[in-house]
């Protein structure tokens, strides 16, 4: 289908890769199923209801705003999910109904760990959050038989989480790269470096992300860590570093997705960032850069999943293997300007005949070129057993 010409920067969605706060209210309850309370885990066996996929034409599609194309005369049009309406005859029920991982996890666990159906048969959570879904037994695996462009398109780096191998039961809907945002001309030299933080010229003037899951990675790998096998010695390691920065006035505030006001505004002049958010940045101020540091960056994704007991399992799969034509993926891509997991769609972008959206297929924030894809790994998630010992040291940091 035709590519769309390319619009003017969006609004900033909000953070997909949210705070996790242990304490209180949703986040307690899913600090409580993530340590593996026995009532809450589904056995395999008992994930799967009856599908009603043949006769009942239909999905219910839960998903983060601004997080899918729309019709530049009409935001309530979203041209590849209506083409897929008019090819298959399936109707979408598409709710934007997820603004923070936790919250979100918080609404539906009730259902699931009493083994309910939730009322969605696709849900859109980042890969940390999917990482405690597939550990409590509460997504159900794919039939990649229904998923040939899956199988034959997905981005290889994404192909195989350590908490769900072979991407059984989760599929990346778009990627990011967590790195480095600055800004060339207020800082007047480049950034090549996680160290490169830590300089005297940028002190007060630099933040980093608030959120756990959000911030270690990249941390890690300024100290030369492999994070695809960090160890606790290691996330301790990162904290004492953290601290002594926050204690000496290098650190000016820790950030959601805010940073970027920060940025824009020169009280910052470099923090920890999502590629998605610098492309849209750049588009008002191509002085600010992103770097991914020469000790790499962390990969990571938010993914969908299909919930236990969805009553139309084959009607959601049939939609996640839509998303991965090329050409499909393409168009979406030329929306969102996140890392397209489906990279033969950047042939599709240069193909075509409006000039900025085919510039988009030389975008490495969009597709990451060889040398950016040496330095980007998955960063093995937090388990169960880590999790309240680690975001509660964290937490403390973040507070001082």
């Amino acid at each position: 289908m035709p590519l769309p010409p390319k619009t003017s920067a969006k609004p900033f969605a909000p953070s997909r890769r949210s705070l996790l706060s242990a304490l209180g209210g949703a986040a307690a309850l899913g600090a409580l199923a993530g340590c593996g309370v026995p009532a809450a885990y589904v056995r395999p066996g008992d994930r799967a209801g009856a599908d009603l996929s043949v006769t009942d034409k239909r999905l219910t599609w839960a998903n983060w705003p601004l997080y899918i194309d729309t019709a530049d005369d009409d935001a309530t049009k979203r041209p590849t999910l209506d083409a897929f309406g008019k090819s298959t005859g399936i109707s979408v029920d598409y709710v934007e109904e997820i603004n923070d991982n936790d919250e979100f996890f918080g609404k539906i666990s009730p259902a699931l760990m009493n083994h309910q159906r939730t009322g969605r048969d696709l849900i859109v959570m980042s890969d940390w959050m999917c990482a405690r879904f597939v550990r409590l037994g509460w997504v159900q695996e794919m039939d990649r038989a229904r998923q040939p462009n899956v199988a034959e398109y997905l981005d290889p780096l994404l192909r195989s989480p350590a908490f769900d191998p072979g991407r059984r039961c989760t599929v990346p809907w778009q990627s990011g790269i967590t790195g480095i945002a600055y800004d060339r001309r207020r800082l007047g030299r480049e950034i090549r470096s996680v160290s490169d933080l830590w300089a005297s010229d940028l002190k007060g003037r630099v933040t980093l992300l608030s959120g756990l899951d959000e911030a270690f990675a990249l941390l890690m790998q300024g100290n030369g860590v492999d994070v695809t096998k960090w160890t606790a010695d290691d996330f301790h390691r990162i904290c004492d570093e953290v601290q002594k920065q926050v204690r000496n006035g290098q650190i000016r505030r820790f950030t959601g997705n805010d940073y970027t006001k920060d940025l824009v505004s020169g009280d910052v002049l470099a923090c920890q960032a999502y590629s998605g958010d610098v492309i849209q940045l750049q588009a008002d101020n191509p002085d600010i850069r992103f770097v991914v540091p020469e000790e790499g960056a962390e990969l990571w994704s938010d993914s969908l999943m299909i919930p236990n007991l969805a009553q139309h399992k084959t009607n959601a799969e049939r939609l996640i293997d839509y998303y991965y034509r090329p050409e499909v993926a393409a168009e979406l891509a030329s929306w969102v300007n996140y890392v397209c997991p489906v990279p033969a769609a950047q042939a599709v972008l240069a193909d075509s005949d409006d000039a900025d959206t085919a510039a988009l297929a030389d975008n490495p924030l969009i597709f990451p070129d060889a040398s950016m894809r040496e330095r980007l790994v998955i960063a093995r998630d937090i388990t169960s057993s880590e999790r309240v010992e680690f975001a509660k040291r964290w937490n403390v940091i973040v507070g001082l």
